[in-house]
């Protein structure tokens, strides 16, 4: 089995190319790429490995038929397109830990900075002059930080405020009571935060809710002379608006180390003494781009190796060692999904996937989303484990899970739900020896391996209709593997799964359904994904 090959197409520690070979994974480094030239390479990849420099456009992903992962060395994936690597099939992970320290360290020295006016005092000293009275600054001891955003990097600025004696007061609709609590921070509402905070650092993330959120409406709420510092992302601020709070004195001073376009080359707010601007250097220390460099390094070696998918975001998490217990039950997901997907002939509206036992205490959720796939594939063969959730929710179909610690029949059982236009179909699959089976399906307790080609027929419990089918199979010259049955009742209906070793053309899967007693016969496929 030929080795991973990854392209590295921005400039990463050495160490991460080490790390790469060291796991089995063949790495290749070509920076400076053009948008044609990545184009003409990717290709050849089964992992992109990337900074902020290379953009992953939907151009880039149509031509990378082998891709499986962009890794990007850092947290921000503006430069990669998530939804249309999503609909590929392409994992799209980041390192959201390896640079906070550095940030939040950045954050904090801004602040400073701004509160002793150090960026202008030093051009002013190095000019030959020396005013000290022009530069009086103000104490942070004592004073009241309100930070917007309190995850990774804002806890930590948090940890050094107060550590610093300032007062914190915390706005993020995610961050808990009892997180707040261990924090040591004050958990309030951005109304409440604006109008009491002396330094305001933003460290949430881009989205519809977060954009210009610092705008006039709520610059003009908060304290006259607030000073804001943002090394987040460069649309959270309105810039028109926080130029006129400048000029009006209502904001004391401002330090930008992002902007919305970069790398910024103009700004209305360059050449203004009350605001420091660098260079998105918020990740830029040595620790940092080394521990950035290195984890993606691993990161990507996992998934391409074992599976493990680690700071996904468009993907469930797995760790190695979940991807090495969920490797038996992911063909059983494969396999009940695609039944009920075979089946189903109309649209569908809901799905829930009940996990039972000991795959009760598993992370379910990739699980989930390879139910989800295989569902999906008889109506769009172009779905996969990436993007059968967002498929589904395009679609308005309902999609839930549960979970139990025990089954009443089995030691481990998983059984989905799909309810379509026509009905509902339920299909219900266990593990013997670690293969897996199907136990049920709707009312019939039957059992069943996947195989290439199975029939699928659902007959009047009637004497006889055994013989007329193996009859008709073996006189087409179709030779059956295994013949599985079921019933609901004695008498009433019977339900056979026939594993066959030629495939069956459409003209035979005519005459069986015009056998006597039969109800519906259908066809059904099953090919694994290698999982």
């Amino acid at each position: 089995m030929s080795k991973p090959k990854v392209l590295i197409s921005d400039a990463l520690s050495p160490r991460a190319v080490e790390i790469f070979k060291e796991r089995g994974v063949d790495a290749d480094v070509r920076t400076g790429l053009k948008p044609e030239e990545l184009n003409a390479l990717i290709a050849n990849y089964d992992g992109l490995a990337i900074r902020s420099s290379t953009k992953v456009t939907k151009d880039v992903l149509k031509t990378a038929q082998r891709l499986r992962v962009v890794g990007r060395a850092g947290i921000g994936v503006d430069n990669v397109d998530v939804p249309a690597a999503t609909e590929r099939g392409v994992v799209v992970m980041n390192t959201p830990f390896g640079n906070s320290i550095t940030t939040a360290e950045h954050a904090i020295a801004l602040m400073f900075a701004l509160a002793r006016q150090l960026p202008a005092a030093n051009v002013s000293t190095h000019a030959g002059k020396w005013e000290k009275n022009r530069f009086m600054g103000t104490e942070v001891s004592g004073k009241t930080l309100g930070i917007i955003g309190c995850g990774n990097i804002g806890s930590i600025v948090a940890d050094r405020a107060l550590g610093l004696k300032m007062k914190v007061l915390a706005y993020d609709p995610f961050l808990s009571e009892e997180r707040a609590k261990d924090l040591g921070v004050e958990k309030v509402e951005l109304e409440a935060l604006l109008p009491r905070a002396d330094f305001i650092p933003l460290h949430t993330p881009m989205t519809d809710a977060t954009k210009n959120i610092l705008n006039a409406a709520s610059l003009a709420k908060c304290r006259k002379g607030v000073r804001v510092i943002n090394c987040a992302r460069g649309g959270l601020i309105n810039e028109a608006d926080l130029k006129a709070a400048l000029d009006s004195g209502q904001v004391a001073g401002a330090a930008l180390d992002v902007f919305p376009v970069e790398p910024a080359k103009e700004s209305i707010f360059f050449g203004m003494e009350s605001v420091i601007c660098t260079p998105h250097l918020g990740a830029s220390t040595t620790e940092a781009q080394e521990n950035v460099a290195l984890q993606i390094a691993e990161q990507m070696s996992d998934f391409l190796l074992n599976g493990a998918v680690v700071n996904a975001l468009n993907m469930p998490s797995v760790s190695a060692e979940d991807a090495g217990k969920l490797k038996p039950y992911m063909r059983l997901a494969e396999f009940l999904g695609s039944y009920c997907g075979q089946l189903a002939d109309a649209s569908l509206k809901e799905i829930s996937v009940e996990y039972e036992g000991h795959v009760g205490e598993l992370n379910t959720k990739p699980l989930t989303a390879l139910v989800l796939m295989s569902l999906l594939r008889p109506q769009l063969e172009a779905v996969n484990m990436v993007s059968a959730p967002a498929v589904a929710a395009s679609r308005n179909i309902r999609v839930s899970e549960t979970r139990r610690d025990r089954s009443p029949d089995y030691h481990t059982l998983i059984r989905v739900k799909m309810v379509a236009d026509q009905g509902t179909y339920i299909a219900a699959g266990s593990l013997f020896a670690g293969k897996p089976r199907i136990v049920a399906l709707g009312d019939f307790n039957v059992e069943a391996e996947p195989a290439v080609n199975i029939l699928y027929v659902r007959n009047e419990d009637k004497p006889g209709f055994i013989g007329r089918l193996g009859s008709l199979l073996g006189s087409s010259g179709v030779n059956i593997a295994n013949f599985n049955l079921g019933r609901n009742a004695p008498g009433d209906q019977a339900l056979a799964l026939v594993t066959v070793d030629q495939p069956i053309p459409p003209a035979l899967l005519e005459k069986i359904s015009k056998l006597e007693g039969v109800l519906k016969a259908r066809v059904l496929h099953f090919k694994s994904n290698g999982y």
